[in-house]
């Protein structure tokens, strides 16, 4: 997102005429837009984009995943969660075609709602602030609720020392090393300890895996179903656990706005590869943990394994898996809480410059004013915000126990919203033929058909006039279809998460 890059100042050209995206250039620098474009050039690398993506995607819910197949049946769970990643894919790869309408380095939703739905940019980006700090406060009292546990595996004595047992003492002590992680402006930084992140899930992997290799749990192994399902109503309530367990959407536009290389292939390429890795994960942990333990497999799985030091160890990857991920769910929240403190300093303002109906008339690339720079969040502001956020999970963390009901109706709305619903409304509306911003990047779009071997064709685009508006026209109607799915997907797991939260009462 903007407010996490540095930028410098390039509002004219060496004639005094204002830069915009892709003003004065030649078709062979066109051809490049996707990697020279004014505006922020980022340093992350295509692999570490994957990475931080997958880290976002995988957490400690891939661990749920034999139970959703054990409701579901192998057929048709396994459907599910490829369908899942297919349509979570496809919210990402909007999301890419819809950065290419602002200017390089200042993709957010935020900046995609002011040229589109500007009087709903409040509700949008609170939205997601909320959600992603949420799940921020969940990954803490996962960590509290773990640690003692993990303590006394590797030394029953443990028990004895009450601090080592106190879920708030090993809260505090893993915020010591959050609270730097969370500090940092870009997403890149946080390369190295995704990589750390994604090591826990493949030992989680492999020793689900071995378990079933080993067979040491075929004893008490329940039925198993392959086709058939154990109700409606079951499958019902694991639908939410598969198709949430994607959501990354929150961090796709700061991994666009880092990538030193954001040409159509290469972020499309970020999007194949994350989701495809996720799937094989979830796929392979879904199967084997139900076959190793049938319809009697629990939530989450490795607790089920007989004491040991391997499934200590896996409890404690769990633990850095969701301690590496705290930093990942800070940054969205972050860009949020300032993407609606920008909004209501906007509302407030008197200055016609700086109202959203403004804002949104402009075409990419034009800046107006400190708002649109790529540095707009100061330090003073980075810190105030960063700070709050972090207080106050740690505050909610240490007082409450669990926020599963919360976190079920904000996971309904908030993640739906930022995976499906506002990725196909924001496409489907900035790139109708009549948008100012969608015939200005028609029209550099056929001037760079004169230039072969462009990166930008391949999935939905490119390949001549007609073949491009057919493929631009189907794609806009899926882009809506997305956001009708979306809605779909929210009223069913609302109605599912009430029902079950009555049906617990």
């Amino acid at each position: 997102m903007s407010a996490y890059l540095a930028t410098e100042d390039h509002g004219e050209d060496h004639d005094g005429r204002p830069a915009s995206a892709n003003s004065y250039r030649s078709p062979r620098q066109r051809l490049n837009r996707g990697r020279k474009d004014v505006g922020v050039i980022g340093q992350a690398g295509w692999s570490s984009s994957v990475i931080n993506l997958l880290n976002t995607i995988v957490g400690a819910g891939v661990l749920a995943m034999p139970l959703a197949l054990s409701r579901m049946g192998i057929t048709l769970g396994v459907l599910v969660i490829l369908w899942a990643g297919i349509t979570a894919g496809f919210g990402l790869y909007l999301q890419t075609r819809c950065a290419r309408y602002l200017e390089r380095g200042s993709a957010s939703f935020f900046a995609l709602s002011q040229i589109t739905y500007p009087n709903a940019a409040v509700i949008f980006d609170a939205a997601i602030a909320i959600k992603c700090f949420g799940v921020g406060v969940s990954y803490l009292i996962i960590i509290g609720d773990l640690m003692p546990g993990v303590i006394q595996g590797f030394s029953e004595s443990a028990a004895n020392i009450g601090f080592m047992v106190d879920r708030q003492f090993w809260v505090t002590a893993f915020m010591i090393i959050v609270i730097p992680l969370s500090f940092l402006r870009r997403l890149d930084s946080l390369k190295y300890t995704s990589v750390i992140a994604l090591i826990s899930i493949g030992y989680l992997v492999i020793l689900v895996f071995a378990h079933f290799v080993k067979g040491d749990t075929m004893q008490g192994r329940g039925a198993i179903r392959v086709v058939r399902w154990e109700s409606a109503v079951a499958t019902l309530s694991s639908f939410p656990v598969i198709v949430f367990a994607y959501t990354c959407h929150q961090n796709m536009f700061s991994i666009l706005n880092e990538i030193n290389n954001n040409s159509h292939f290469r972020t499309t390429g970020v999007v194949i590869a994350s989701i495809g890795i996720a799937a094989f994960i979830y796929i392979l942990v879904a199967i084997t943990g139900y076959l190793s333990f049938g319809n009697e497999v629990a939530g989450n799985i490795v607790g089920m394994y007989a004491p040991s030091i391997s499934s200590t160890i896996g409890k404690a990857a769990i633990v850095v898996l969701v301690m590496f991920s705290y930093p990942l769910q800070v940054h969205p929240c972050r860009a949020s809480v300032d993407a609606v403190l920008k909004c209501r300093l906007m509302k407030r303002s008197e200055s016609p410059q700086s109202s959203p109906s403004r804002l949104a008339s402009l075409p990419p690339g034009v800046k107006s004013g400190p708002s649109s720079r790529g540095d707009g969040m100061g330090e003073t502001r980075f810190a105030a915000i960063t700070t709050a956020i972090i207080v106050l999970s740690y505050i909610v963390a240490m007082t409450v126990s669990s926020l599963e009901k919360v976190l079920a109706y904000v996971g309904s709305t908030g993640s739906t919203s930022i995976s499906f619903i506002l990725p196909g409304l924001f496409y489907y509306k900035i790139s109708s033929p009549d948008s100012p911003h969608h015939q200005r990047l028609m029209k550099e779009d056929d001037d760079e058909e004169d230039v072969p071997g462009s990166e930008d064709e391949g999935l939905l685009g490119g390949g001549g006039l007609k073949g491009g508006l057919w493929r631009k026209t189907l794609l806009r109607r899926l882009s809506l279809a997305l956001a009708i799915y979306g809605c779909v997907v929210m009223v069913t797991c609302l109605i599912t998460n009430t029902v079950f939260v009555v049906a617990t009462h």
